[in-house]
């Protein structure tokens, strides 16, 4: 297979604000790439591309570990998709063809986050800077003195950096083991590589430090995404399975330190995986629903049931102590045949009821758990009982739910989004919740009317929800609107949920977040006033601790007004914030999910009107900009101690960095918006009045850019989500600024003459 060379139409996007293509490949992999590669890549000498580098006013290059290396691939990936051609971009990760390949399907939807297509780009070659280069470099450089008048020089943290604030376990004198009356708590690594978690021990997603302060944090369960032909046998072509038995050490040493701070370990299954057309040239009794090069294994197959019974005994024979496992079964992956609601597409699952076919793969993972606890005399970390199958309802077709709970097998668990389906009403549009939402409240109608089907079916339940952030704003650890965490705690008891998933792959880091959830959780009894008061004084100490908690009110409050919709979490530059480019015309490209934003300020935006948009977002920012200040003002001289003080400051930038995101998507919402206006204005005045203001939003990008180039700069934290790994960079930041002085000195004054020449224009 080849994903990368499917669909690839799409031209690419250039940067203007750069001479060409070769110096927008050396800008943008200077940080992440050795200069010698770079090199290889363009054809040159590492003297060329240095030169090149040093001419555009980059400091010498940082070294670039083996580690950053491979912890980076998909921020390297994702700055190179409009830049080079699959040979050179595999030169450039030093990868094979098949490498990518999985990377592509199997990371996390990578390739849906990319657009689906790979644009056709040419080869990067290296030419000598003509003078026309040469003057474009001297600009660069001079406006960089301007902006960065103490110069770019290299960050005060080195990409990554945070994760060696983990490799230390602190000489604590606690027992971590779990109490009778403690939910489960799991949530996902903060910095996991997701693809092949545990074939690679050097890139540790769980070390002990870690795992310490998860566990003092509330979190008393982890998981991992998990491929069955991965971890055990596949039946059909043994050379897919290949070293399986290595990565069962590697999950069971890895279970083996969670106990230790009374942690269990889950998996995440999303089977069978579909398989390429080639695969059933030879087995075609197997295939199932197609979808593109790609088909189902079909699980109306005994045989492949059968597979999905055996690959979970084998696991849990291998690793009694496994917590459990998490199901999904209708995800964007193509599973089983009626995944994506296409069974009719398949001979024999078109005969077949879809709640029967979803319930039917949940029960051979069931049996497999069975069928190694009848043959083991082992004993599990769960409460010395078998591993815990948690089936969750993500993806399933409304009209399937009630019967495929009430098929399920007794003594699995279903797990729902807690905030399905809350109707809520931001700047007057009316829509509803669908998930990854901390904005709104739960549980909604859809989760306690699936919970109550389930206790009637005897089965015990649990929510999903998302603790610490979520794709409204995924760049920093946490965002602190924990009222809003609270207050979803307390009334998640009065549902008798068993357990809490904390989050998805987004939302592990330990914070306050997380312990306000154990605190309220594990106490039925307190308040989220009094919960939330307990862990503040816990961490500020008692005098801080009233003014916190009114801080995490203020911002909670200010983030129940965000402009949420699916589309808006997934589409709009939330994520990249600030460092999302802005274009002097328009792409013509879709936004992909949480992937390219581009300009499509259509697809940002959801069924908000343009002007709603903006002014909720603006309303956001406002909001925890007033909460951070008089945060700063009023604990600034408090007598706190060290610690209280860096967790003090840690929840000053995250508000403040949260602020910067929200206001920089309206203003590049604004700018968008009326630059497209100004190609319909024929009025002069009305032309001059949109320039101003686009020169005004311009400018405010910038002081936006540029505070968050220092706060990353001094925090490898931020810009950072597992998942996606770094979404930008402190020299991508460097660019936005490059990239609206570009607008500001040759677009403006362009747009200014063609519109209004007889209207004087303030000086740019």
């Amino acid at each position: 297979m080849n994903l990368a060379g499917q669909g690839t139409t799409q031209q690419p996007v250039t940067a203007q604000h750069f001479p060409d293509r070769l110096h927008t490949f050396i800008w943008r992999n200077w940080y992440l790439v050795p200069s010698d590669r770079i090199a290889n890549v363009a054809g040159t000498s590492e003297d060329n591309i240095r030169q090149i580098a040093f001419s555009m006013g980059l400091p010498e290059q940082p070294a670039i570990s083996e580690e950053q290396l491979n912890r980076s691939y998909i921020t390297i990936i994702k700055r190179n998709w409009h830049l080079l051609p699959n040979d050179q971009l595999l030169k450039l990760l030093n990868w094979t063809p098949e490498k990518l390949d999985f990377i592509l399907k199997d990371d996390d939807f990578l390739f849906v986050k990319l657009g689906r297509s790979k644009p056709e780009c040419d080869p990067i070659i290296y030419k000598p800077p003509d003078s026309k280069s040469q003057k474009a470099e001297k600009y660069i450089s001079g406006l960089l003195k301007e902006e960065f008048p103490e110069g770019l020089g290299l960050p005060a943290k080195n990409l990554f950096d945070f994760i060696h604030d983990f490799d230390t376990v602190k000489e604590i004198n606690q027992v971590y083991q779990p109490s009778s009356g403690q939910k489960i708590r799991f949530c996902y690594s903060y910095f996991a590589l997701y693809g092949d978690p545990l074939a690679d021990t050097l890139l540790n997603p769980y070390p002990d430090g870690y795992l310490q302060q998860l566990a003092l944090s509330g979190i008393n369960g982890i998981w991992l995404p998990a491929l069955l032909s991965k971890l055990a046998p596949f039946p059909w072509e043994s050379q897919i399975s290949i070293g399986y038995e290595a990565r069962l050490r590697n999950l069971a040493n890895l279970i083996k330190r969670a106990k230790r701070f009374g942690i269990g370990v889950y998996l995440y299954l999303n089977e069978p995986r579909s398989m390429p057309l080639s695969f059933f040239e030879k087995f075609p009794g197997l295939k199932g629903t197609e979808e593109g090069q790609f088909a189902a294994l079909c699980t109306s197959n005994p045989e492949v049931r059968n597979y999905l019974t055996d690959a979970v005994t084998t696991i849990c024979k291998a690793i009694p102590d496994i917590a459990g496992f998490l199901t999904i079964t209708a995800s964007e992956n193509l599973t089983n045949c009626w995944s994506h609601g296409n069974g009719n597409n398949c001979p024999l699952c078109s005969k077949r009821d879809p709640a029967e076919v979803i319930t039917e793969v949940n029960k051979a993972y069931f049996l497999g758990i069975k069928k190694a606890s009848l043959s083991s005399a082992g004993k599990h970390y769960n409460k010395n009982a078998e591993p815990e199958l948690i089936v969750w309802d993500w993806g399933w077709n409304d009209a399937w739910i009630k019967e495929i709970i009430s098929k399920l097998s007794k003594g699995v668990s279903l797990m729902s989004v807690s905030e399905w389906g809350i109707p809520i009403d931001r700047g007057g549009i009316k829509s509803s919740i669908n998930e990854y939402c901390l904005s709104a409240i739960g549980p909604g109608e859809k989760a306690k009317q699936e919970w109550k089907w389930a206790r009637k079916n005897r089965l015990d339940i649990y929510a999903k929800i998302q603790a610490n952030s979520t794709w409204e704003l995924s760049s920093v650890p946490y965002l602190p609107v924990v009222e809003n965490v609270a207050v979803q705690a307390w009334n998640l008891n009065k549902e008798g949920v068993s357990g809490i998933m904390a989050g998805w792959t987004l939302g592990g880091y330990p914070s306050p977040n997380l312990e306000v959830l154990k605190e309220i959780s594990d106490n039925p009894e307190i308040t989220p006033e009094e919960g939330m008061l307990s862990v503040a004084q816990r961490i500020y100490g008692n005098a801080a601790a009233p003014i916190v908690v009114n801080a995490w009110i203020r911002f909670s409050r200010a983030f129940n007004k965000f402009p949420f919709q699916q589309s808006v979490v997934y589409h709009a530059p939330l994520q990249t914030g600030p460092a999302n480019l802005l274009w002097p015309a328009p792409t013509g490209l879709k936004s992909s999910m949480v992937g390219f934003p581009y300009d499509d300020i259509d697809g940002w935006r959801g069924s908000y009107p343009v002007e709603i948009f903006i002014n909720q977002l603006d309303s956001v920012a406002t909001g925890f900009e007033d909460a951070v200040t008089e945060l700063q003002d009023k604990c600034e001289k408090l007598p706190i101690s060290p610690d209280a003080r860096l967790a003090l400051n840690d929840e000053i930038s995250f508000a403040t960095v949260a602020s910067i995101h929200f206001r920089s998507v309206a203003n590049q919402t604004r700018f968008v918006s009326l630059r497209n206006e100004l190609d319909k204005v024929n009025n002069p005045d009305s032309a001059n009045e949109i320039l101003e203001v686009i020169k005004k939003t311009l400018t405010d990008e910038i002081s936006l850019a540029k505070r968050l180039y220092y706060i990353q700069s001094h925090d490898s934290r931020i810009g950072f989500e597992a998942s996606n790994q770094y979404y930008y960079i402190p020299a991508d930041l460097v660019e936005k600024v490059i990239n609206c002085r570009y607008l500001l000195d040759f677009w403006l004054p362009e747009m200014q003459q063609k519109h209004s020449p007889e209207v004087k224009f303030s000086s740019l």
